[in-house]
Parts: C-alpha cells; structure tokens; sequence
C-alpha cells in the first residue's frame, strides 16, 4: 500500500509516518516544514520514505506531486493547529486549513485513492459543561478561528464524499501528547519551563478540562480506519482519560520532582472552551478500536522523552520565548 501523509513532519503525521514505515507500506511525507515541521522527527528512518516539500496551497505542486506518485491512501494531517496562535493571526488558519484542505482533495479526486483521511478535532464541537460527551451527531459549533477553520475543512472533505464520491473518511480526535510535540502546546511547555526552574504559566484558574490521547494511540486509531472504515463515516477518537488543566500540570510537576508553587495564573484565554469529552463507542463497536496507553503511563514516558531530548527542545528556545511572551503576558 501506498500512504501519503499531509503534514507528515508534524507532531502527529510524522507518528502516522513511523507506524506506516514499520508497517512496510510505501510512505510518502509531504510537508512545508513550518515552525512546526521538523525532519528530525523522522530521524533513523532515512530512506525508508519519500520526501516532498510542498505547501498544501500550492494547488499544482500538490497535483504534480499525487500524479506522480498516485498513492492508494491519504492521510491528510497538515494544518495551522494552534488554538492561541488563531488568536493571534486568523487568517493564515483559514488560507491553510480551508484552502489548503480543498486543494488537496481535488488533487486526490484528479488521481483517485481508495482512501481519504480528513484530521479533524474535537474543537469542532463547540464546549461542555460538566456533563455530557460529543458523539459523531453532535452538531458543529466551533468557537475558536482554528476550530472554525477545521470544522471548514471537515465539512468539505465530506461534501466532497456526497458529491465527488471521493471515499472521505472523517476522524476527530481529542488532545494529543506524547514524544515530539512542539512546546507550545500545554504539555511540553510545562514539561520545558519546569526543567528551566520557570513559572508555568496556566490560563484562568485552570479549570478547564481536555481529554489526553497519546500520540501513539491516536496513529494507531487511523490505520484501524484505513483497514476498516468506512466512505463517509465520521468516527471520534478519545482516551477517555479526562483531566482538569491544573491536574495534568500538576502532574507533570509530581513526575519532575518540582514544587507547585512554580504555577502561575494568567489572564484566560479568550473564548476559552469549558470541557471537550468524546464518546468513542461508535469506533470501539464497529473497527474494535482501544486505545492502550493510559494517562499515568503515558504522561510519565512523555516526560521522559523531553527531559532525553533536551537538546532538540532547546534548538526552538529563540522563537519560543518570543511567542510564550505574547501567548501568555499580552
């Protein structure tokens, strides 16, 4: 089988892309290695997959390129993924996410794949109060200009399924962590300021609740689809594994041996969600999906990792003191 895989430099593609090698399927990432995409995240897999640097809004180099290497399936990850940087900059989220999205899928319907994979995300739901889970049918109701962008971008990868009849299947996973993520998503950023003896700084009071999915078990979730999913259908992927936002800080600290007084309170963010929390029966009943890594083992091999990897987290240092800056004190 052929895989090529949008974002695949990523924090999630490139987990897609190193499950897909070890597979021994035919692994093709493409990328535009942002900020955010990094080779290094495919280190020791040289030559065990093709390479292309390519924006996904460029609608001829992404033709060219599925023309040439006519992959069976896509696995489309590549996006501007961060709530806060949405904020910050709406615009690119939409040209990226949206524009970027369409242009992929009429290079997939140009060349025709089994399988099309569109990455969603919880956020497109909209909040929770303290009761209550998301399933497939809730309606969409984004808040946030990244969430919106991805709602876009789901709702087109399904109009292209009913009236393309492009075999677009649709997942929507909770938060992500695990080895590799870049920190400026809540759990490296904790793990890297808390290793440097620096404040941790946490919107409102914390209170906020996610649903944690290790990396690994979000990959895992996706090559379940590709083998048995279905054209059309939407499927939730979840850890169950629900925290508050100050319990998985603190965590973190417990895990490094750091006090909790490093916490800091800052303002919250703006149209912070409440709760996400996503009813995965629906993937359980009918792929036979679970996701194995419980959060306590999970979060403990995370930590872990950062503090191996030290030297690749530091190699970000310049950007992200300038960005923590603006994320977190303007």
């Amino acid at each position: 089988m052929k895989l090529l895989i949008t974002g695949g430099l990523g924090f999630i593609g490139s987990e897609i892309a190193r499950q897909s090698i070890e597979k021994g399927f035919e692994t093709i990432v493409v990328d535009k290695v942002t900020y955010a995409g990094d080779l290094e995240r495919l280190r020791g897999y040289e030559k065990k997959y093709s390479f292309y640097k390519e924006d996904i809004t460029n609608r001829e180099g992404i033709s060219k390129i599925l023309l040439e290497v006519k992959p069976d399936v896509v696995v489309h990850t590549a996006a501007e993924t961060h709530v806060d940087r949405s904020i910050k900059d709406p615009a690119i989220f939409i040209e990226t996410n949206v524009g970027g999205t369409q242009v992929v899928l009429d290079a997939a319907k140009e060349v025709g794949v089994s399988k099309f994979i569109n990455f969603s995300t919880d956020e497109v739901y909209g909040a929770l109060g303290e009761d209550g889970q998301f399933t497939e049918n809730t309606p969409l109701n984004p808040h946030s200009p990244y969430s919106v962008s991805k709602a876009a971008a789901d709702m087109l990868g399904r109009a292209y399924f009913h009236t393309f009849n492009l075999p677009v299947i649709t997942v929507r996973p909770s938060n992500n962590y695990g080895p590799w993520q870049y920190p400026e998503k809540l759990v490296p950023v904790m793990i890297f300021k808390a290793h440097m003896g620096e404040n941790l700084p946490v919107y409102g009071k914390g209170q906020n609740v996610r649903e944690w999915l290790h990396v690994k078990d979000c990959a895992g979730a996706v090559f379940a689809v590709i083998e048995k999913g279905q054209p059309g259908e939407v499927y939730n992927i979840g850890s169950g594994e629900e925290k508050r936002n100050i319990d998985t800080v603190k965590a973190i600290l417990s895990l490094m041996n750091k006090p909790e007084s490093l916490i800091e309170f800052v303002k919250d963010r703006p149209g912070h969600d409440f709760r996400y929390s996503l009813s995965v029966e629906k993937i359980k009943r009918e792929l036979g999906w679970e996701p194995e890594i419980t959060f306590e083992i999970g979060m403990k091999n995370t930590v872990e990792w950062y503090l191996d990897n030290l030297d690749w987290m530091k190699t970000k240092l310049s950007d992200l003191k300038s960005y923590w800056e603006k994320a977190y004190y303007k």
